[in-house]
């Protein structure tokens, strides 16, 4: 009784084994079943890196064939769409080429091109110090500091301009991250306003570019000037001096035998 009990068990047991094996082959060969060419649509992909500033050329790209159902927006289908564009961005091998990291290469150099609408693009004069060290590359961001001297000892340093991007260093808008090589000048990325700031700083004084991590989007809170007090002005008092009060009385005067009575005015302050 136990022993046909045990063999029942196993063969139970032996037949759910074979079925889940078969369920999960099944499973898998469902994945593993190409999409129908029917399916898909061309789309155009960095073949290697293309850097921030970089003129795209038909070497940087390939397509490959990407299923309809998940298909980004802002894709492109053909080469020649993508070719002479500039990436804005830095793009990775394998990345599908998005119409958000590209801009029209009209007219004027590459720079002109990655500039954003409403912006501007102002040159800083920097050295080895000024410009980190040589570790400064186009996209990064950084922070302006401006320093203006008081009298011969003392100075004052403070931050005038907050996460600016870094568009160009010397006369080359594409970073090499292996090769950090000290500059002489710097193209940042500014609003009309910020230019303005630039420039000033840069006649009253000197600046200096603080490197910002590419993640770090704080801003440096800063405190409300001080209220100057009401100016009171002190009005003179005006002294008035009262002509003096006066009265009269009469005098006599004797001498000898003849008698005056004279008037005489008495004043009384």
């Amino acid at each position: 009784m136990i022993k046909r009990r045990t063999i029942t068990l196993f063969t139970l047991a032996l037949v759910m084994g074979i079925g889940a094996t078969i369920l999960a082959n099944n499973w898998f060969m469902s994945r593993m079943k190409p999409v129908a060419a029917a399916d898909t649509t061309p789309v155009v992909v960095a073949a290697l890196e293309i850097p921030f500033g970089q003129k795209i050329e038909t070497a940087h790209m390939r397509t490959i064939s990407w299923p309809n159902s998940n298909l980004p927006s802002g894709v492109y289908n053909d080469l020649a769409d993508v070719e002479g564009k500039i990436a804005n961005q830095t793009i990775a091998p394998g990345e599908i080429i998005l119409s958000s990291r590209i801009v029209e290469h009209a007219q004027g150099s590459t720079l002109a091109a990655i500039i954003s609408p409403n912006m501007r693009a102002v040159t800083v004069r920097v050295n080895d110090v000024i410009g980190v060290g040589g570790f400064l590359l186009p996209g990064n961001r950084v922070d302006v500091l401006a320093t203006r001297k008081i009298d011969q000892r003392r100075a004052l340093t403070k931050t005038i301009l907050e996460d600016l991007k870094v568009l160009a260093v010397d006369q080359t808008s594409t970073p090499d991250k292996d090769k950090p090589i000290v500059v002489r000048a710097v193209t940042l990325e500014v609003d009309p306003k910020q230019a303005e700031e630039l420039v000033k700083s840069t006649q009253e004084g000197t600046v200096q570019l603080v490197l910002r991590n590419p993640m770090d989007e704080s801003r440096i809170v800063k405190a409300e000037a001080p209220k100057e007090a009401p100016v009171v002005k002190k009005v003179a008092k005006k002294v008035v001096r009262r002509a003096a009060a006066s009265s009269s009385t009469n005098v006599t005067i004797i001498r000898g035998t003849h008698v005056d009575v004279s008037k005489v005015k008495l004043y009384r302050r």
